[in-house]
């Protein structure tokens, strides 16, 4: 979601006798509320070159900071910062410590858009220290602070600096910041899934900023209330609330926050079975986003896109975008810029399961002896790796492995498949080659586990013997040979074309003639594992 961020007062300035800057800078104001962004970047301008010629500092600051604050919204971040600090050092320099407070707190903002939230929290906590004996001043740096808080993920922390600053806000009669502070509120509600409460907020803060004209944060309350709609299958609401954020933010050139807005229209066509249109503006976000380095913008709209193309079949395209995705999610989480990345990544990876799931089941969709074979090897040979000492990460990988080992069998004509009766030694080289197609059919994928050695090595023997590669010893990787293992189990123990079911003891009986076909630590915690899991079932029954 998008956070109103405050980023400029309505203070009253000390006027001398320069009253034309005085004026321009009232003029540029009315214009940039009024949506004409380039009218009032050019009476900015204006203002700053006669408030220098008459020496109107205060006027020359605040025009400076307002002027890097438009920039900074049209992707300018260079110029923007170059104007913001130029605005500190004049208000530093007349020793005006609320026109410096709000100078830093824009400062502060800047480093929290480029992912800098240790400098954003350090700049944050210098503008309080100036500005906290005037309510407005302290309401607008509280406000941010719980926008960095919801950045993080810390919604209680946000809620808390949201309610001290809708307070002071109050408390100072200041309509506009009522405003911000309601959106906020908004946003931490939805972000905690309290739909009603996030409801109210947005329209009451969206009520207020259509009374004082502030178009971009009209714009926000519209964006991020579309994305309630969409949560909670208010569709239609969501599209047009979405549609006319995006107008918005093109007639004021906020090319920031154009990207979540094709990613919500995006989301809508895919939830109402309309995946073509919602390929376009997926895509259309993902390029804007990238156009404006908006990491975490790119990285949702990939994640949001691979859904569409789960939808449509396009699984291969699918498993890349996400891969994107994920290698977005990291360079956000090693520049700090947290966006609650442990939460996201979570969300990701589950996606990632859901998408491999999904494509491992319609594989076996075509053949009802194997249905469900996937999914019972990927819970065995997890609880093998768990047993066996492995991570995390190393579970992720083997689950992956699991859903995908069989999908070289795409490729595999369907009367060999499926012969009710024994191979002959051609049919079996045909079959012998699915790992092989496996590895090419994901060619084009990268993963970020390490899946592709399972998909090619799970039929590997520790004695050499197995295919295609026929790999000896500790040649076969450890997630392999797990596969590997546990795929022979149920492969004995369920009804196939050519044969009936083995019963558990009849299989393990039959596993441990070809014990020799894996490492014997592999073997003995397997044996354990399909023990305990018998156990279980018998206790179940």
């Amino acid at each position: 979601m998008t956070l109103a961020r405050s980023s400029s007062a309505g203070r009253d300035l000390p006027l001398s006798t320069a009253i034309h800057a005085a004026d321009l800078l009232h003029r540029a104001r009315g214009h940039e509320r009024a949506g004409c962004v380039a009218e009032a970047m050019e009476t900015y301008r204006e203002a700053i070159d006669e408030a220098e010629r008459t020496c109107a500092w205060a006027v020359q600051s605040e025009a400076l900071r307002r002027l890097a604050v438009l920039h900074h919204h049209r992707g300018e971040p260079a110029i923007a910062l170059n104007a913001c600090h130029s605005s500190l050092a004049i208000a530093r320099s007349r020793g005006d410590q609320g026109l410096a407070c709000e100078a830093l707190n824009v400062l502060a903002l800047f480093a929290l858009d480029r992912g800098d939230l240790d400098a954003a929290r350090a700049t944050f906590d210098e503008a309080l220290a100036l500005g906290a004996a005037t309510p407005e001043l302290r309401a607008r740096i509280e406000g941010n602070l719980g926008v960095l808080a919801n950045v993080q993920g810390w919604h209680d922390e946000a809620l808390r600096h949201y309610e001290s600053s809708l307070a002071d806000y109050q408390h100072a009669g200041d309509e506009h910041g009522c405003a911000r502070a309601f959106h906020n509120l908004g946003m931490v509600s939805a972000d905690r899934e309290q739909w009603a409460a996030a409801d109210h907020h947005f329209a009451q803060s969206r009520a207020i900023a259509q009374k004082l004209g502030d178009l971009h944060l009209e714009g926000l309350c519209l964006l991020n209330h579309a994305e309630v709609h969409a949560a909670t299958q208010r569709f239609e609401k969501a599209k047009a609330s979405a549609e006319a954020a995006l107008a918005i933010f093109d007639q004021l050139g906020a090319v920031l926050d154009k990207p979540d807005a094709y990613r919500v229209i995006g989301t809508v066509y895919r939830e109402t079975g309309r995946p073509q249109l919602a390929e376009s503006r997926l895509k259309a976000a993902i390029e804007l986003a990238a156009k404006t380095s908006s990491v975490l913008s790119e990285a949702e709209g990939s994640r949001e896109l691979a859904l569409v193309y789960q939808v449509m079949g396009r699984n291969q395209e699918a498993l890349r975008l996400l891969n994107t995705a994920h290698g977005l999610f990291q360079r956000l989480d090693a520049r700090k810029d947290l966006v609650d990345v442990a939460g996201k990544v979570a969300r990701l990876e589950d996606t990632f399961l859901a998408v491999v799931r999904d494509w491992g089941q319609s594989i076996e969709s075509s053949d009802s002896y194997t249905f469900g074979h996937c999914e019972r090897v990927a819970g065995y040979a997890e609880r093998v790796g768990r047993a066996l000492g492995m991570d995390n990460q190393q579970i992720t990988t083997i689950r992956l492995g699991a859903y995908l080992h069989d999908v070289g069998k795409i490729k595999v004509p369907h009367e060999i498949l499926n012969k009710p009766g024994r191979l002959t030694p051609d049919e079996f080289d045909v079959i012998k080659m699915h790992p092989v197609w496996g590895v090419e059919l994901l060619d084009a994928v990268e993963f970020p586990w390490d899946i592709k050695p399972i998909i090619r090595w799970h039929h590997e023997k520790y004695d050499g013997t197995g295919y295609p590669d026929r790999l000896r010893g500790d040649e076969i990787p450890l997630a392999a040979m797990i596969i590997g293992i546990v795929d022979v189990y149920d492969a004995l123990t369920t009804t196939r074309s050519y044969r009936k079911a083995m019963t558990r003891d009849e299989a393990i009986a039959e596993m441990r003639r070809m014990s020799a076909s894996w490492r014997a630590d592999v073997f003995e915690t397997f044996l354990r594992v399909m023990s305990a899991v018998e156990a279980e079932a018998v206790r179940a029954a």
